[in-house]
């Protein structure tokens, strides 16, 4: 765009993306729309307040939450048809992204009003693009909290060959690194917390052998998991007398001695030994 030339920018629905850590990361249209909104909607006024202090904007902050959407989203088509310049915010990133807007952007779209994304900072593929995983990949967002639930969305995921993301609460992780090494033994994984920020970290690993992390990590990680290695000439099955040895086997060593002496022994996948070690136990 000619510098020349100042953005026009129209009355709707503005889905503007922010700093995910770094506030050096938002992008110069982001500023230049939020200054020029009548209304900026967004999670957490607190938060988002200390982002529009530091840009120094002071156009007037809504709440807008999963407990106010519907309320709020009236109102706001209400505003878009009297020719208002709406933005819409999360807590950080893009918004929309596991975070409340689609209702918003549905009655826009029903209601013919113009909805425009503002690109920018994204956990998602921020976290992708450092993995040295595959392009090809399917977000997920957050996962179910129940056992249930969480076992047959797994269960459904595990088949898929690609990369694979999801946000999850550091205080619940390594209850759902249990949960993936049940249905991804044959992949890789990255944990990224901090991204962005001064304390920023990486944790690579291949899903059979990472560890628990520490129980004080705070705030939301962005978990990615690699498409399955391609191991050639490894069974599937296990033969009967196969299974003979691993029941006896199981009465002295631990269930992770067995299925990396096994795996190796029998050129098994690893998955198809702790699954069948697993159904010994139940």
């Amino acid at each position: 765009m000619d510098k020349n030339k100042k953005q026009i920018i129209n009355s709707g629905l503005y889905l503007v993306s922010t700093p995910i850590g770094n506030m050096e990361d938002i992008t110069l249209r982001a500023i230049n729309i939020l200054k020029e909104s009548d209304i900026i909607l967004c999670e957490d006024t607190r938060r988002s307040g200390k982002l529009l202090s530091y840009l120094q904007i002071k156009s007037t902050l809504w709440p807008y939450h999963k407990f106010n959407e519907k309320k709020v989203s009236k109102n706001i088509i209400e505003s878009i048809k009297k020719n208002k310049i709406i933005s819409l915010i999360s807590d950080a990133g893009t918004p929309t992204i596991s975070d409340p807007g689609m209702i918003l952007i549905n009655k826009c779209i029903k209601e013919n009003l113009n909805v425009y994304p503002v690109p920018g900072p994204s956990a998602v593929t921020s976290a992708v693009s450092v993995s040295g995983f595959g392009d090809k990949y399917i977000f997920y967002g957050f996962l179910p909290k129940k056992k249930n639930e969480l076992s047959n969305t797994l269960k459904n995921l595990h088949h898929l060959d690609y990369t694979i993301v999801f946000f999850i609460p550091s205080s619940k992780i390594n209850f759902y690194i249990s949960q993936f090494k049940k249905y991804f033994l044959d992949r890789k994984i990255i944990i990224a917390r901090e991204m962005t920020k001064i304390h920023e970290d990486f944790i690579r690993d291949k899903v059979e052998t990472i560890k628990s992390l520490p129980e004080n990590l705070k705030g939301e990680l962005t978990v990615v998991l690699s498409e399955k290695f391609k191991e050639k000439n490894i069974k599937r099955e296990i033969d009967e007398s196969v299974k003979m040895e691993i029941k006896k086997m199981l009465k002295k060593y631990s269930h992770k001695d067995v299925v990396e002496f096994i795996s190796k022994k029998e050129d098994l996948q690893k998955r198809v030994v702790y699954n069948f070690c697993l159904s010994l136990k139940k």
